[in-house]
C-alpha cells in the first residue's frame, strides 16, 4: 500500500488506516422502503436464518451475515439492495423531497439513484445519467427491480450535459434542478477492502486526469442547479486533488459554498492543505471518512449550496 504513504502525516492513526484497508469489507444492503419496511427485512432474513445487524446511523441499512445477500428472499424480491454502508451517504446528505427535480450526473449502476427515488417517495423526477452506455444496463436493471417508476436515464457527458431536452425554450443555461449528486469517477482508493487490486496500476498522473474530468463535472452541476439549491459531491477517494481541490476549484469559478452538515459516523473534517497546497477554508466542512473509524470503506462528501450570481 506503498500509495497510502503520501496520506501518513494527515490520517489519524496511521497504523489503524493501514490495518483496516488490509481486512476484508463486511457486506451491507439497504432497505429498499418502496418495497418493505427495515423491520419486514430484517424478519426476513431472519426466517433463512440469516443474522442481521442494524446500524445505528441509518435506518435503512443492515449488515446480513451472509455473503450473498442479492440470493436471498428478500434480495430477490427487490426488498433490499446490496449497498456499502458508507455508498449510503451522499444520498442522505443531498435529502431529496417528494416531488423535486433531481439530477445524479454520474448515476450507474444505480445504488445512489434508487436511494434518491425511495427518498423521495417515488414522486418528482430523477434524471440518472451516465456517459458508459454499457453501465445503463445496470441502472435499467436495478431501477425496475427496486420497483423505481420516477426515474429518466440519460447518456451524456455530464461535463457539457444539456438542458435542451427538458426545457420548453431554448436558453440552454436556464437552470433546471433543485438537488444534484456528483458521486464522481475516481482513482477509488477507498474501495480497496472490497477490491483488494485498487492500487495495482496506481499513479499521480491518473489522479490528476481524474480530478481535471471531477471539476469539469462538478461545476457544470453547479450551473444546472437553481440557486438556493443542493449540489453534494462525493467520491471514495483519498487524493485531496480529487477532493478537496476540486472544491476549490470550482469556488473560485462558480457562485456555490461548502456548508457544513451533521454526520452521524466518525469523521474528520476535510483538509485545508496537503503538500504545500492550501485550499479555501471552506473545504474544512466536507467530511473524510477513513476505513478504521467506522470498519467501512473509505468516503469522502461535501454539501454545496447554490447562491445567486
Amino acid at each position: 500500500m506503498e500509495p497510502f504513504e503520501r496520506y501518513r502525516d494527515v490520517v489519524d492513526d496511521f497504523d489503524a488506516f493501514l490495518a483496516a484497508c488490509e481486512r476484508g469489507l463486511p457486506m451491507a444492503v439497504r432497505v429498499n422502503t418502496l418495497r418493505a419496511t427495515p423491520e419486514e427485512a430484517v424478519a426476513a432474513f431472519e426466517a433463512e436464518g440469516v443474522d442481521v445487524e442494524r446500524v445505528d446511523w441509518h435506518p435503512h441499512v443492515l449488515v446480513p451475515d451472509t455473503d450473498k445477500p442479492g440470493s436471498t428472499w428478500p434480495g430477490y424480491h427487490g426488498w433490499t439492495h446490496g449497498q456499502e454502508e458508507v455508498s449510503a451517504i451522499p444520498a442522505t446528505v443531498l435529502d431529496p423531497q417528494p416531488g423535486e427535480r433531481v439530477f445524479d450526473a454520474c448515476a450507474a449502476p444505480g445504488s445512489k439513484t434508487t436511494q434518491l427515488a425511495a427518498m423521495m417517495n417515488d414522486e418528482g423526477t430523477v434524471v440518472a445519467n451516465d456517459n458508459n452506455l454499457g453501465r445503463l444496463s445496470a441502472l435499467r436493471f436495478n431501477t425496475e427491480r427496486l420497483g423505481v417508476t420516477n426515474t429518466v436515464v440519460t447518456n451524456r457527458d455530464a461535463r457539457n450535459y444539456s438542458l435542451k431536452p427538458f426545457q420548453d425554450d431554448a436558453d440552454d443555461d436556464a437552470a433546471l434542478f433543485d438537488r444534484v449528486l456528483v458521486d464522481a469517477p475516481c482513482s477509488c482508493e477507498g474501495t480497496i477492502r472490497k477490491n483488494p487490486d485498487a492500487l495495482d496500476n496506481w499513479n499521480l498522473g491518473h489522479v490528476e486526469q481524474v480530478a481535471s474530468v471531477q471539476r469539469g463535472i462538478l461545476r457544470r452541476a453547479v450551473q444546472v442547479t437553481e440557486p438556493g439549491g443542493t449540489v453534494v459531491y462525493s467520491t471514495c477517494t483519498f487524493a485531496p486533488e480529487e477532493n478537496e481541490a476540486v472544491l476549490d476549484h470550482v469556488l473560485a469559478e462558480e457562485p456555490v459554498a461548502v456548508v457544513d452538515y451533521d454526520l452521524p459516523l466518525e469523521h474528520v473534517d476535510g483538509l485545508t492543505e496537503f503538500e504545500g497546497e492550501s485550499f479555501d477554508p471552506q473545504v474544512a466542512n466536507a467530511k473524510r471518512v477513513y476505513p478504521h473509524h467506522n470498519d467501512t470503506g473509505g468516503f469522502f462528501t461535501a454539501k454545496l449550496e447554490v447562491t445567486a450570481e
